[in-house]
């Protein structure tokens, strides 16, 4: 059986921050568990920065700053403790990251430069051209090379196992052959990213964003917290969804209706483009709605400009999203503007972080970072630059809780672990060999389509209360799914299977969350309860599955420094 001090699932930036940090100056045996190869995974795709108040463009921005704009852009749902530490803590995380070699690009005095970003008092983005999470994956990857941290790459998380209220191990399966593996281990940070594949192909995530360990902690008793609060990025393309980088607007791009009109003055007069995501998004439908875009359904888009940028300015701080254009677009922007609509693109919901410091949960020895979970620093609506920010800096203090934990606790019995192992075993015979049945792709499509529907950019009662009910029947659907694939190696049918599986399980706390959270805050906007509901719902959902039930409960924010206000850009 194999036996880690402390393994991190997800080999993203939360997942190899955690890692790094998990095996410094110590003895420590520590494994990255990752489906894909880690250079591949999505901090990869962020774009546009990662915000630090570092006051080099502008010399009166401040953590504090960063802290109210923060605050202010989560409809004040974050917890103000956990930000505070947060944006006190990153001017020192960019001073880091720039030591392990990431090349960040220089202003004029050969400072980190900094671009603005939506929602943000000051231009606090700190860059590398449109390709910020590239690099600082690579370089993190190889710090943990250097520290000899092993990878355990094309590996895939079935389960988590819990005895007495605390963490004994995981199931794993080695994709390449088939084999399923029991892993012991002292502690684990689940760093496995978001799960915007629930909307499937109105998203701006990766394909393999299916929420694996989001749904493995759910299973195993850990509640999740405010997964009603999805965030669609106003500018994907409008084809595929894939994302064009808030950097456009940051570097100042133009949104452009059927009429030739900049229409951001009608919703954010003061910030235009750059209001926060949730107001440029539904300011974007709105428009589609109300017959000012262009194309008709799903089709319907309108058109972001950056023309009078010029092709020097472009090549130099976005040539990546040009590319992404040209290719998916077939658009030159340099030459002419690009079709957009918003697309499912963040989750800020997920695993119940209860103490930020350490990134524990409520069970003992697992830790989680990132978009697989919610500390909460974001709330109802996160801010553009603050997630690769995030996943470096809570990835970071989720390694040292795991590590903390690991030298605390010791190895936990096996038999429980073994009978986990045994039963995936049986799970992925019996699937291999099954041949008829509900087409599981067929579950996953109608899924995204009812998700899309009706737990959108825009919900109302009666719309949510029917995606449950959908939701409901494709569960059970779910139980007489077929893969179609009897191979053993590389049975990547089986994997997709699971992810459904997971997808479904999530998109039902999403839809529930949403149901019964009767007010508009951030990305949640109802046309039933348009306001704000402070005296009934500044709270955190928390969501519980207990067997095939689940259980709603609320808890509170944490509010320090900033009253509730009303949220005006």
């Amino acid at each position: 059986m194999l036996k880690f001090d402390v393994v991190v699932v997800g080999a993203g930036g939360a997942g190899m921050m955690a890692a790094l940090s998990a095996s410094e100056k110590n003895n420590l045996k520590v494994a990255v568990l990752s489906k894909i190869f880690p250079t591949r995974s999505h901090t990869g795709a962020a774009q546009g920065g990662i915000n630090a108040a570092m006051g080099y463009r502008d010399s009166t921005d401040s953590p504090e700053k960063h802290f109210r704009d923060t605050v202010k852009g989560s409809d004040f749902l974050a917890d103000q403790d956990a930000v505070e530490f947060f944006t006190s803590g990153m001017p020192d995380m960019i001073s880091e990251l720039d030591y392990y070699g990431v090349p960040f690009s220089r202003d004029e005095k050969g400072q980190v430069a900094q671009r603005p970003f939506g929602g943000a008092s000051s231009p606090r983005t700190c860059y590398s051209a449109d390709k910020t999470g590239h690099v600082i994956l690579h370089a993190l990857y190889e710090q943990c090379l250097k520290n000899h941290v092993q990878f355990l790459n094309e590996w895939f998380l079935l389960s988590l196992v819990v005895e007495d209220g605390k963490f004994e191990g995981l199931v794993a399966m080695d994709i390449r052959d088939g084999k399923i593996h029991p892993i012991q281990a002292k502690s684990v940070v689940i760093a496995s990213g978001g799960f915007g594949r629930i909307y499937w192909s109105r998203t701006t995530n990766a394909i393999n964003m299916t929420g694996d360990g989001t749904a493995v902690c759910f299973e195993a008793g850990i509640p999740l917290k405010d997964p009603e609060f999805i965030q669609f990025h106003p500018t994907g393309l409008a084809q595929t969804g894939v994302l064009l980088s808030e950097a456009c607007r940051g570097e100042g791009g133009y949104l452009i209706n059927k009429d030739g009109e900049r229409f951001m003055a009608r919703y954010a007069p003061e910030k235009m483009e750059l209001g926060p995501r949730d107001l440029v998004s539904r300011s974007i439908e709105t428009e589609i709605k109300e017959g000012r875009g262009f194309g008709e359904g799903m089709t319907s888009y309108v058109l972001m400009d950056l023309r009078h940028l010029g092709e020097k300015k472009i090549m130099e701080r976005l040539p990546q999203v040009r590319e992404l254009a040209l290719e998916f677009e077939g658009v030159d922007l340099i030459k002419e503007p690009v079709p957009i609509r918003p697309s499912c693109h963040y989750t800020m919901g997920g695993i119940h972080v209860s103490d930020y410091k350490t990134c524990s949960t409520p069970i003992e020895g697992i830790h989680a970072a990132g978009e697989c979970c919610s500390v909460s620093i974001h709330g109802a609506n996160r801010l553009g630059g603050n997630s690769v920010a995030d996943v470096v800096f809570f990835g970071k203090y989720a390694g040292l809780g795991a590590k903390e934990s690991a030298m605390r606790r010791s190895f936990g019995r096996t038999e429980k672990l073994e009978q986990e192992a045994n039963a995936w075993k049986t799970k992925f015979k019996t699937i291999r060999e099954k041949t008829t049945g509900v087409s599981m792709f067929s579950i996953r499509n109608r899924l995204a389509e009812t998700m899309w529907n009706y737990v959108g950019i825009f919900r109302t009662e009666s719309e949510m209360a029917q995606a449950l009910a959908t939701v409901d029947e494709l569960i059970e659907e779910y139980k007489d799914a077929y893969a179609g694939d009897a191979s053993v190696k590389y049975n990547m049918a089986f994997i997709n299977y699971v992810e459904i599986g997971n997808i479904l399980k999530l998109a039902r706390a999403v839809a529930m969350g949403a149901l019964n959270r009767r007010e508009s805050r951030g990305s949640h906007s109802r046309g039933d309860y348009p306001t704000r509901n402070d005296e009934q719902f500044l709270k955190h959902t928390l969501i519980y599955k207990d067997g095939e039930n689940y259980r709603l409960e609320y808890a509170p924010v944490t509010i320090t420094n900033y009253q509730p206000e009303e949220r005006k850009y």
